[in-house]
């Protein structure tokens, strides 16, 4: 199975996975895999635990969603096992850490967990982690394995991306008006589910997600989600899963459409992918996160001489660049024949721009005409 497989149907341990839940649900998803084990070695069993493999030769494509899904290949984890006895172990620290957290209704971060749940095994030099390079896998493990996101497990990451607009919210109990939020903008938690986070008042008609911190600011300084009523975030490069989840949630719950603006290169158009279509790495949450319906409003590779930007503000692609457009030309999700065009004239070009280069036509190019025009003409891809 690969991920050019367009999914025809799912297996019934795809298909019955329940998505998200209540703290007292996670609670008890993590009491049953425990319980699971301790019945195993009472019964003298091998003690095990089965996880959906995440690779990309178990990820498939949906093309009637237009969203990445995780398969139905597991993989098997046991104690008496010697290659595999240190994760299974690793595996139950951090859900017995993840349950400490939920009945004490409390977060942490995912490098404080790590502290927590490393520590030296006896009288011996082995430690139950050397890295979080170890723990964080660990926990996209247990994620999939009882179909929880490790934000429901009280876990979070640090805070990513701002966001600014015509949009009234309510975080942690504390009501948070975007229209006021100065030049920085409400700074987006990682933890956005909707007993943290509640929409509030919206008079918003379009979100922008802009890929770098600089441009969101230039679009903030110059008032541009106020003059086209337009909710304005960033996130400083690959949105982060805090992002991604809020964007999911806005586009649902408020009804709004989705623009992205990201570089000119194969690595503002995976951005906009994994928005869209979700992420390899993340497959099996893409039905909570991805975006089929975001347009992507630039730059394009045609914009260079639509605008007639000047020569000096292109770069040249390099063996990395080629070998990534090389790579996206061939996955499913990039098959439409406006993204073939689009990355075959990238390659034939053999330059990509930033989206800082649309300053060389006025500091306010990109607020004032660039988008504007864009927007207005329905010039993006869908």
């Amino acid at each position: 199975m690969t991920a050019r497989t367009k999914a025809k149907s799912k297996s019934k341990s795809v298909a019955a996975r329940t998505r998200g839940g209540s703290p007292e649900q996670v609670i008890s998803r993590l009491a049953s895999l425990a319980a699971k084990a301790v019945q195993e070695i009472t019964a003298q069993k091998n003690p095990s635990v089965s996880i959906p493999v995440r690779t990309l030769a178990n990820v498939t494509y949906d093309p009637k969603k237009s969203i990445i899904e995780l398969g139905d290949q597991r993989q098997s984890r046991a104690l008496f096992n010697v290659g595999q006895a240190r994760k299974f172990m690793q595996t139950f620290l951090i859900a017995s850490a993840c349950k400490d957290l939920l009945d004490a209704r409390k977060t942490t971060s995912i490098r404080d967990l790590y502290y927590i749940t490393k520590h030296t095994i006896g009288d011996t030099r082995q430690n139950t982690f050397e890295e979080q390079e170890e723990s964080d896998p660990i926990i996209e493990d247990l994620e999939v394995t009882i179909d929880s996101l490790r934000e429901e497990m009280n876990l979070f990451a640090s805070n990513r991306g701002a966001m600014v607009g015509d949009l009234t919210l309510v975080d942690s109990g504390d009501t948070i008006d975007l229209r006021r939020m100065g030049s920085g903008g409400w700074s987006v938690p990682s933890i956005v589910e909707d007993h943290v986070v509640q929409f509030g008042k919206c008079e918003a008609e379009m979100i922008l997600l802009v890929e770098k911190d600089a441009v969101w600011r230039r679009l903030n300084e110059d008032k541009f989600w106020k003059k086209y009523k337009a909710i304005l975030l960033h996130g400083q490069g690959m949105a982060s899963r805090g992002v991604r989840r809020l964007l999911y949630r806005m586009v649902n719950e408020l009804k709004l459409p989705l623009y992205v603006l990201v570089d000119n290169d194969p690595w503002g158009f995976y951005i906009y992918s994994v928005v869209k279509q979700g992420s390899i790495n993340l497959a099996y949450e893409s039905v909570r996160m991805a975006v089929p319906s975001a347009r992507f409003v630039g730059l394009s590779s045609f914009d260079a001489e639509k605008y007639a930007l000047p020569s000096n503000v292109s770069i040249r692609l390099d063996e990395t660049d080629e070998r990534r457009a090389k790579q996206m030309l061939a996955y499913p999700w990039f098959e439409r024949k406006e993204w073939q065009r689009e990355l075959q004239h990238m390659m034939k070009l053999g330059v990509k721009l930033e989206l800082e280069a649309l300053s060389s036509k006025g500091i306010s190019f990109i607020s004032e005409e660039y988008l504007p025009r864009k927007l207005r003409n329905k010039e993006w891809l869908a």
